[in-house]
């Protein structure tokens, strides 16, 4: 039996097509529709329980959804939907109408929890419910009212960090109980994850957001050139101090200093900051008089540091002195689902900032960058973006737009001369030799969890977004009951 039909509005195919067949699994009867004409269309012909539209679709936007639904069924719940989510935007949703409004990408729980409190409203019109609703929509309403006029950033959107992993989310999560405090924050995580963005983000969401954020990079500097870049110094300090000049504890007054590559810090370096985080006191060097650090510090590395304080590299007070609170970033290959959100994330804005008309990739190009290790994690994403747009031919990101170690992902290697062994004859490639274990792999654990994807998925060890893109490559269709009479 169905938990309720829904509309669904989006004009992405691909979030449409399997946030569909996810909301079917879990017992919804659900019609999508990729426009706002096709939706409009599904109104006037069935009776739904709810609809659930992107804000910005190809044809127009969501609100206009909202006010047909007004037309054709007042008591009709609206989620909106949007991936460009702000403050403002949801203020306006709650404000015309709407039941909900939710940023992308949509986390399951979320949805799930807004669907369930949509349809409980909808089936039952009693004035505690009722009541209920109007008593949650003015609270959020009036929490949103008041973080517009503090200009306090909210959830909604964190740059370029929205996530489908787990483990990230529970990072966001930290980052708004944290973020307004002075608490020390060390970022660990290979190189490319986003460390730095994190750390802007940390500070953008704090109260010293309108304070300087200074950014220093521990390892690019030799240790003499870094006790004088931190903490400044006077003149006549040493050979080339001709004039008194501030460090950048003294430029990151009342905002925020990002000490990045930290584990590169020599052992008497490490001394001169355990001194500034537990005292919050600097002298310049050559100088006498004693500064004040009014100064928020976060560290980063991609270092691991419980092994250097082990092999004695790095002091354990200083470890236990910035180990407050730790954030580990997962690189990206740990989280594929992430890829076409960064990469859409990157396109637009790239696009817009080079001055070029790229709007989208073909799926072929798409398939490659999630099959690409991405040793660089975001930065290198990013890079082959950014080398991608400039080089294209079309509004559309093709595979041969992309660096050759991403092209040949998969590939057959034309270019190369082929080993002697190639020239005899054989039956089959070798990706048509492994796509038959890989069918059979993927039939039996779909059977053995009765054609659930999601514990299909999690059995191996694959988002769901991937299962279903190999289960349309290996033409694997649920099988259907047929009766006789």
């Amino acid at each position: 039996m169905s938990k309720g039909s829904i509309l669904l509005v989006d004009d992405d195919l691909h979030i449409l097509k399997t946030t569909a067949a996810w909301l079917r699994e879990v017992g919804y009867t659900v019609t999508d529709a990729a426009t706002l004409t096709a939706a409009k269309n599904a109104l006037q012909c069935t009776r739904f329980d709810l609809a659930i539209s992107d804000v910005r679709l190809e044809d127009g936007d969501g609100f206009s959804l909202l006010n047909e639904a007004k037309v054709v069924d007042s008591r009709l719940p609206i989620i909106l939907i949007s991936g460009y989510g702000t403050l403002e935007s949801a203020l306006d949703a709650m404000r015309r109408g709407a039941f909900d409004f939710l940023p992308k990408p949509l986390m399951d729980d979320d949805l799930l929890q807004a669907i369930e409190r949509a349809l409980m409203w909808s089936a039952d019109f009693s004035p505690e419910v009722q009541a209920s609703q109007h008593q949650r929509v003015s609270s959020t309403q009036d929490r949103l009212e008041r973080l517009a006029s503090e200009n306090i950033p909210t959830t909604i959107e964190i740059d370029s960090l929205h996530s489908h992993d787990t483990k990230m989310q529970q990072i966001f999560e930290v980052i708004e109980t944290i973020a307004d405090t002075k608490t020390t924050v060390l970022i660990t995580g290979e190189s490319g994850t986003g460390k730095s963005r994190i750390a802007r983000e940390i500070h953008q969401r704090s109260a010293r957001r309108d304070g300087p954020f200074v950014e220093v990079a521990c390892g690019a500097l030799p240790e003499t050139l870094l006790e004088s870049e931190l903490f400044g110094h006077v003149k006549g300090a040493f050979t080339d101090a001709r004039t008194d000049k501030d460090g950048k504890f003294h430029q990151a007054d009342g905002g925020t200093i990002f000490l990045d590559e930290i584990a590169t810090a020599s052992p008497a370096m490490q001394v001169k900051l355990l001194r500034v985080l537990q005292e919050f006191q600097f002298e310049k060097i050559g100088g006498a008089q004693t500064f004040q650090a009014d100064t928020r510090v976060i560290l980063a590395t991609n270092e691991n540091l419980d092994e250097l304080v082990a092999t004695g590299q790095f002091r354990e007070d200083l470890f236990y002195r910035i180990n407050v609170i730790h954030l580990e970033l997962p690189p990206l290959r740990e989280r594929v689902a992430d890829i076409p959100f960064l990469a859409d994330f990157f396109l637009k804005q790239l696009s817009e900032e080079l001055g070029k008309s790229v709007d989208r990739f073909s799926p072929e190009a798409m398939h490659r960058l999630e099959q690409h290790p991405l040793p660089g994690n975001v930065r290198e994403l990013q890079n082959i973006i950014e080398r991608a747009i400039l080089l294209g031919k079309s509004s559309e990101i093709q595979v041969d737009d992309l660096p050759a170690a991403v092209r040949c992902i998969q590939s057959t290697g034309d270019n190369e001369t082929p080993p002697i062994s190639a020239t005899l004859p054989r039956p089959q490639t070798l990706k048509e030799a492994l796509e038959g274990p890989e069918r059979s792999i993927i039939l039996n654990v779909l059977n053995g969890n009765n054609w659930n994807r999601n514990e299909t998925a999690e059995m191996l060890g694959i988002n769901r977004t991937t299962l279903y893109k190999k289960m349309k490559k290996l033409g694997l269709d649920e099988p259907r009951m047929v009766c006789s009479l």
